[in-house]
Order: C-alpha cells, then sequence, then structure tokens
C-alpha cells in the first residue's frame, strides 16, 4: 500500500512542534521550520486557526494568488488518515497520530460495548440519544488535549474556542465573536497558546460542494477577515491549516447489494470513503474479491494485516480499541464514491477518500512578532 499522509510532517507534527514549545513531552517528529520561527521569534501568542474542510487544493482554485492566505501559505502538507475531522482534528489537539487517540472517524467501533458510535455525538450510529454505555468507556480514547496539558502545569496559558460547547473551550457566537475572544486572550501577559476551531467551510461544503459560490464566498470571508484580525496582532505566530479538504461525491447504497450486506458480521464505520467491514468467519477468504468485483474500480480494499503493516493510522503505540476498531478490510476510495449503509447520512460533498483535494491542507504562517 502507498501511504499518501506524510507523518513526518502532517497536523499531528504540527502538535508535536507546539508540544515542544511550551515544554510539553512529545512522541513524533516536530516540524523543524516551525520549531526555527518559535525558537528564534519567541511570541508571548501562539494561535492556531483551523478551518474545517478548507484543503489548499481547494484554496488554489478559490483564491488569487494575491490574497493573504495564498501569499503566506508556507507549504502544502497532509493531513493524517482519514482525512476526517474526527481523527485530524484530535490528531492536532493532541500531538498523536489516530492510532494512538483511537478517533478513527465519524463512526467507530467501540468494542467493550460492541455498538458502533458516532464519536463527536456520544450516540449509537443511526441514533439520536446519547449512548450511556459509551460514556462509561469513552476514557479508553484519549480525551486529554494539549490545551489541558499547558494548563495543568500551570506555567503557561492555554485556551481553545469553538463554536459549540466542549470541555473548557470558549463557545464563540460567530466568526466576529471568535475574533475577538482570541485577541482578547493575546492581550493577557505571558506566554500562550491558543487554538480556534471553524466548523466552516466544511459545513457548507456537505450540502452545496467545494466548488460552488456559496463556499467560495466562505473561504474569501475568512481570507479577509484573518488578515484584518493580523493586522493588530503583537508578538504573535499564526498558523491557519485545516483538517482535510472535500471532494463532490455518488453515494453507492450497501442495502443494493445484498450479496455483500448478508456476509457482514456488523455495520460499517469509520468513514463513507475510508469504509471499515468486519466480515463473517465463514466469507473472509471471498469478500475481498467480491468487493472488488462490484467496487474496485473506485476503492482499495485492503485486509487487516496490510493496514496494520503499512502504518496508514501513523505509528506508535496503538489504542487499545483500535484494533477491532478497523474491522477486517478497510476499503478507500480514490474516486467520488461514497459506500453509505443504514444510519449514514447521504451526503452532496464529503472526504475521508485518497484523493488530493481530500488529502493536502495548507500550511498558512503568519509573523506577527516584530512590531
Amino acid at each position: 500500500m502507498k501511504v499518501k499522509n506524510n507523518y513526518d510532517e502532517c497536523l499531528t507534527n504540527l502538535a508535536c512542534s507546539i508540544r515542544k514549545y511550551f515544554g510539553l513531552e512529545y512522541h513524533h517528529k516536530s516540524i523543524d521550520y516551525i520549531d526555527k520561527i518559535l525558537e528564534e521569534k519567541q511570541p508571548n501568542n501562539v494561535i492556531i486557526m483551523l478551518f474545517d474542510g478548507m484543503g489548499s487544493r481547494i484554496l488554489d482554485r478559490t483564491l488569487e494568488k494575491d490574497s493573504f492566505f495564498r501569499k503566506n501559505q508556507y507549504k502544502e502538507i497532509t493531513t493524517v488518515f482519514p482525512a476526517t475531522t474526527t481523527a485530524a482534528t484530535t490528531s492536532i489537539r493532541t500531538g498523536l497520530n489516530p492510532v494512538e487517540h483511537g478517533w478513527l472517524g465519524w463512526n467507530t467501533y467501540i468494542k467493550p460495548i460492541d455498538k458502533t458510535i458516532t464519536l463527536f455525538l456520544n450516540c449509537e450510529k443511526g441514533k439520536e440519544e446519547v449512548c450511556p454505555e459509551f460514556l462509561d468507556v469513552k476514557n479508553k480514547l484519549v480525551n486529554t488535549t494539549i490545551v489541558d496539558e499547558i494548563e495543568n502545569a500551570g506555567i503557561y496559558h492555554a485556551k481553545e474556542f469553538f463554536p459549540f460547547k466542549t470541555g473548557n473551550a470558549f463557545v464563540y457566537s460567530n466568526l466576529d465573536n471568535m475574533f475577538d475572544l482570541v485577541m482578547e486572550e493575546t492581550k493577557i501577559p505571558g506566554k500562550k497558546y491558543l487554538y480556534a476551531y471553524n466548523d466552516e467551510p466544511d459545513h457548507t461544503m456537505h450540502d452545496y460542494g467545494a466548488d460552488s459560490e456559496i463556499v467560495k464566498n466562505l473561504i474569501k470571508e475568512r481570507d479577509i477577515k484573518v488578515a484584518n484580525f493580523c493586522k493588530n496582532l503583537k508578538n504573535s505566530l499564526v498558523i491557519i491549516v485545516a483538517d482535510h479538504g472535500h471532494i463532490k461525491v455518488d453515494n453507492i447504497f450497501l442495502n443494493d447489494y445484498p450479496e455483500l450486506l448478508d456476509m457482514l458480521e456488523r455495520t460499517t464505520s469509520i468513514e463513507e470513503r475510508a469504509v471499515s467491514f468486519k466480515v463473517k468467519k465463514e466469507y473472509l477468504n471471498v469478500f475481498a474479491s467480491k468487493f472488488n468485483e462490484l467496487f474496485g474500480n473506485d476503492f482499495k480494499i485492503y485486509n487487516k494485516s496490510e493496514i496494520l503493516e503499512s502504518k496508514i493510522f501513523g505509528d506508535g503505540t496503538p489504542n487499545e480499541l483500535f484494533d477491532a476498531a478497523i474491522g477486517d478490510f478497510i476499503a478507500i476510495a480514490n474516486s467520488n464514491k461514497c459506500l453509505i449503509t443504514d444510519g449514514d447520512e447521504v451526503l452532496f460533498s464529503h472526504h475521508a477518500g485518497y484523493t488530493d483535494d481530500e488529502v493536502f491542507v495548507p500550511l498558512i504562517i503568519v509573523d506577527k512578532t516584530e512590531n
């Protein structure tokens, strides 16, 4: 298997540079040029802003070369696998790879309770109510963030900003309010880390596609507002990234293929473009060939041994839930197809596959330490 993700220069490694600068242990390579800037400039404020879904290839198609984002893009890097918010934002918030933190995808199989869970919603796949059994075992996944660790160490200050309630993060009401809250924190004396997450343009991309006018306007709005925000910063380093990109998709419904669906022991999991299958024992030897017969033009399917050997989820000590969560096979999309089963969302545009539009993200660096 050819692994596109560069686990020496991905979101995990960026997070390790943050960990290094704030005196925390880190378990993967940091990014040398980020380390160099931090060491030389010694900013009081290190700010990461993550715009969900804003992949680098999408930026190239949307913004002019003299736009703020493109002028300040240092390079493009890769996200982790799979290219999805659950895995990627957890990696940048922890400095761990998906194999380690266990937040593999939107829907992840949790062996101790024998259920597939929509992790960010704490509910069983396809259901709306919170699953109390999951809450009892959620601590088996990594939940402690870089911000938590900085705050617990008591030497420096750290804060997160989200458009919804999560942990001890500030909750902002709109994009302008996000910038205002971050700016206020930068005025507090001392060295600090600030992480701001914004759920656009991803939220709108799912309904309209990455190249729609409404999405282009969202990206252009962020380009202008980040530029204005940075004008007023002092003694700060701002890093703008995305968790993944997007691609317009065609949906394949597995209920239309009962000969394949009947081979499964449980529902599919992880993502609709990075699909985990747990197969009944009697079909283990024939499942891959049947899958390839049906979908081989659009997906590459790998057995568990190939997945483990490739380290596509990154290296490190596997989370105790990881082995069961990946199932017997994972099919990874290399075209524009999604595989949908009961409980999955039917979306116009998606991610988590292995196209360049999904895997590559911008690394935008704005140095505001000189004024």
